[in-house]
């Protein structure tokens, strides 16, 4: 287990891991910057010694899988997995045996060796208290230029449950308004919003701890996907085989609230305060998400500082998010592997793997491979999967055969591309959505897409049904892009990979004219035998396929954009995909829509000229660049008459 993040540090250096940056640098956007450049070309983790602050600022700490195996103490993140599944097997077979019970004695002491232990006294968190705590005293970055403020974007946050005192722990951002003031940004469905109505229906104020720092696991723990009565620390104690010892806060004291919150005595900073239900919500936001685009300003509570507390040596740890890929998708590749085991042994015995591609941002998009057994053996997994946890959130799930490899890209769509026959193997649905998916026609409530493409025994199997190989389909792109002024590129270079798919930027200027478009453009020579068409705005290249399949799974709400239809002459039925922006005047789309996220060209000056005075290394251009003219005016949030 390591001490503090000064230990993690050095282990990362050791390893070759780590780039210390000792000039000043701004954590008002150009840290961002320059880290951004960095995590796009896989580089390393970035300390900035001197940040105008008494703090240094530690980011892409975890943005690899070496770092992210380095943090939690494994040689591969499958490592974790096979324990749970060891134990779980060793717990729940039968004990037949006085002898069998006894044997399983130490394995019940491994167990309670993990639960977190409250010591006395003051932990190492708590070696310097700010007698007025002031939290401008803190590196907090501003990340991006719409970005409504200054945020803390690795907050450990601790709640407890009035009825019960059982512990959670979140991961929410923290817009700083002042030096003792914070917006609380947790979501509808999240623990700790459950937390603040118990509170509120009681009329109490609502005790809460944040930690920063401290051992990279509880960063990790913070943001797994638990049940509600599970601690986070107990998966933090399973994770590195020892218990988190746990001090009681400053001024979070059962006289003040009731019953004392506990935080990790080697945390780095420890920010202790309260939310109070009485009061007014605060306008918060906008903030560049991890999606890629902004999410939009929305009310939140206020959170109040009591109390600030930190190492004498502490470290400031932070990361930003936006266009994938950014140093959360290895956090979200590691619970990826880490909670397969569970899904198999409590819920889907018969999964073999689970991918989720970094262009879907997590929940938007997920592979599965299972062990197939009976006709509609998928849509068992697309009912099991979306009942589950946050897999509720999830908008496009994919479920294949064993036989594929789900990891490699090229393999999955080629076998979409052959097994899914599009009017017979995809299923639209509706359900929770993420708060931040921005393509719901309602908030947090939208469309789902289950497409099966696992291999098709003879009960579902559609005779009428036909597949045209790919690269023997041929199109004319200049024909039709002369016909169809409005397309402004036809990329059909994904029929030579042996995948029945098109990709097309389109400038709409009518409404309902993705629909109208995809209804002739299906039945064009050659195009009328593929099976999928992706539309996009004119502004996306088309030949850029990753930036289009991100683009779309972030653009869609599936029960609105995506248009099916049977089987057509040649035998083919087609999924034509709108992954266009949505609006009032053309799409009749009632809320705002968010900008994508990019630097302004201040910073990106600022920062090429500054590159090798700061030891850089070799020059990295911006990564905002490849994005700039896929900016609409407006800020966060784009014009309506923009496009």
């Amino acid at each position: 287990m390591y001490k503090h993040l000064q230990q993690f540090i050095e282990v990362l250096e050791e390893h070759g891991e780590l780039l210390r940056v000792k000039e000043f640098v701004d954590p008002r956007l150009e840290i961002t910057e320059i880290a951004d450049r960095f995590i796009k070309q896989n580089g390393p983790a970035l300390l900035f010694e001197n940040t105008g602050t008494d703090f240094p600022l530690l980011i892409n700490a975890l943005g690899s899988e070496k770092r992210m195996c380095l943090a939690l103490g494994v040689a591969h993140l499958d490592d974790i997995a096979k324990e749970i599944e060891t134990l779980f097997h060793s717990l729940s077979e039968p004990k037949r045996t006085l002898a069998d019970k006894v044997r399983m004695l130490p394995q019940l002491g491994k167990i309670a060796s993990w639960m977190p232990k409250t010591i006395g006294g003051k932990g190492a968190c708590q070696q310097v208290i700010m007698q007025d705590p002031d939290l401008t005293r803190l590196p907090v970055m501003t990340c991006w230029p719409s970005d409504g403020g200054p945020f803390i974007t690795l907050p450990v946050i601790h709640t407890m449950d009035p009825e019960n005192g059982i512990r959670n722990v979140g991961m929410y951002r923290m817009q700083v308004f002042g030096k003792d003031l914070t917006g609380m940004h947790w979501h509808k469905h999240k623990v700790s919003a459950a937390h603040f109505r118990k509170y509120q229906a009681m009329g109490k104020k609502m005790p809460v701890a944040v930690i920063l720092g401290g051992d990279p696991v509880y960063t990790y723990a913070a943001t797994a996907p638990l049940p509600p009565n599970v601690d986070e620390y107990m998966l933090a104690g399973f994770i590195r085989k020892k218990k988190v010892e746990l001090v009681k806060c400053i001024t979070l004291t059962e006289e003040r609230f009731g019953f004392d919150i506990h935080v990790p005595a080697d945390a780095d900073i420890v920010i202790e305060g309260y939310v109070d239900p009485a009061d007014d919500l605060i306008w918060e936001g906008p903030f560049g998400d991890h999606t890629g685009y902004y999410s939009l300003a929305d009310w939140y509570p206020k959170f109040h500082v009591t109390c600030i507390t930190h190492r004498k040596d502490a470290v400031y740890p932070s990361t930003i998010v936006g266009i994938p890929p950014q140093e959360d998708a290895w956090i979200g590749k590691a619970t990826e592997r880490i909670f397969l085991a569970p899904i198999k042994m409590t819920m889907l015995p018969e999964m073999v793997d689970m991918d989720m591609p970094i262009e879907g941002v997590f929940h938007n998009l997920t592979l599965a491979s299972v062990k197939k057994e009976f006709p509609g053996h998928g849509q068992k997994i697309m009912n099991a999967m979306w009942g589950a946890g946050q897999m509720m959130f999830n908008k496009i799930l994919v479920v294949h055969s064993e036989e594929t490899d789900i990891h490699d890209y090229a393999t999955v769509a080629r076998t979409i591309s052959e097994q899914v026959d599009p009017w017979q193997d995809i299923i639209l649905s509706q359900g929770p959505a993420d708060v931040l998916d921005h393509s719901c026609s309602k908030f947090a409530f939208g469309g789902k897409m289950f497409l099966d493409a696992t291999i098709k025994l003879e009960e579902e199997v559609n005779e009428t049904a036909k597949y045209h190989t790919p690269s023997e389909v041929k199109i004319d792109v200049s024909s039709i892009q002369n016909a169809y002024t409005e397309v402004h590129g036809l990329y059909t270079g994904l029929l030579n990979k042996g995948i029945s798919a098109v990709l097309v930027s389109v400038k709409k200027d009518k409404p309902g004219h993705v629909k109208q478009l995809h209804a002739s453009l299906r039945q064009e020579a050659g195009l009328d035998r593929i099976r999928f068409f992706i539309y996009v705005d004119h502004l996306v290249p088309a030949d850029d396929v990753a930036t289009v399949i991100w683009h779309f799974a972030n653009n869609i709400d599936p029960k609105r954009d995506v248009m099916l239809s049977e089987h057509n002459a040649q035998g083919v039925s087609q999924a034509g995909i709108d992954g266009t922006r949505k609006t009032r005047a053309l799409d009749q789309f009632q809320r705002p829509w968010p900008n994508i996220i990019v630097m302004n060209d201040e910073i990106i000056d600022r920062v090429d000229e500054r590159w090798q005075m700061l030891g850089l290394g070799n020059f990295i251009s911006s990564p905002s660049l490849r994005y700039r003219g896929q900016l609409l005016p407006g800020g966060a949030v784009v014009e309506e008459a923009a496009y």
